[in-house]
């Protein structure tokens, strides 16, 4: 099941990134720049996605045009997945360097026949509730227990399924529509979306374990 809340973004440049990092013989260094370089596109098209932005008159030192401006300010926090979530924060970061963020760890039980996402740790600001938008980002979605995990703890603080934008790499059919089943009115940014997950409940074709890659922690 897939909806208009779902953004597969699309060009070129996103494309070659993204398969440079699903290239198995990409070593942990060019993964990083690599990563790097598309964490950075994709925070910037989630950016000129949010609510405060719509068309404006812009006056240039030589006339006038009508674009895209911010209508209003708005109050965002950036909430990340742990680990491979606090790569693709820092891309957000890098933009908006004093935004307010959040840290949730997940963790899938491997043990379970059904790899049950299990919370160890949260830790959100005080005053989330009252924030407008919350950028929740983990580059992969699989079965997505983690992200329905990290979506109920948000909601657990007071924030509507509306406020959320879920800024993500890659992911996979099934795990769309376990998130959207029971959130059909968080928003999805992604750039690619898999077919299917494997025996293991791994992204196919996928990129492998994008958290290992990113930091050479892969054994």
């Amino acid at each position: 099941m897939m909806n208009n809340n779902v953004t597969i973004l699309n060009s070129r440049p996103i494309s070659y990134l993204l398969n440079k990092l699903r290239n198995k013989n990409t070593n942990n260094k060019d993964f990083m720049i690599y990563g790097d370089r598309l964490m950075r596109m994709l925070a910037e098209e989630v950016f000129c996605r949010l609510p405060n932005i719509g068309i404006g008159l812009i006056e240039t030192p030589c006339g006038k045009c009508d674009g895209l401006v911010d209508k209003r300010d708005i109050d965002i926090c950036i909430v990340s997945i742990i680990r491979a979530g606090d790569a693709l924060l820092e891309a957000f970061r890098c933009i908006q360097p004093g935004v307010k963020i959040g840290k949730i760890l997940i963790q899938r039980d491997e043990d379970s026949k059904n790899k049950d996402a299990i919370l160890y740790y949260k830790k959100l600001p005080k005053n989330i509730s009252s924030t407008s938008t919350i950028i929740l980002v983990d580059p992969m979605i699989g079965t997505g227990g983690s992200a329905k995990k990290a979506i109920s703890v948000l909601l657990e603080s007071g924030i509507l399924q509306e406020q959320i934008i879920f800024a993500n790499i890659v992911c996979c059919t099934e795990g769309l529509e376990n998130i959207l089943t029971e959130y059909p009115n968080i928003k999805i940014i992604t750039t690619a979306v898999d077919p299917k997950l494997d025996h293991k409940k791994y992204l196919t074709p996928g990129l492998g374990d994008y958290g290992d890659r990113y930091y050479g922690t892969q054994e």
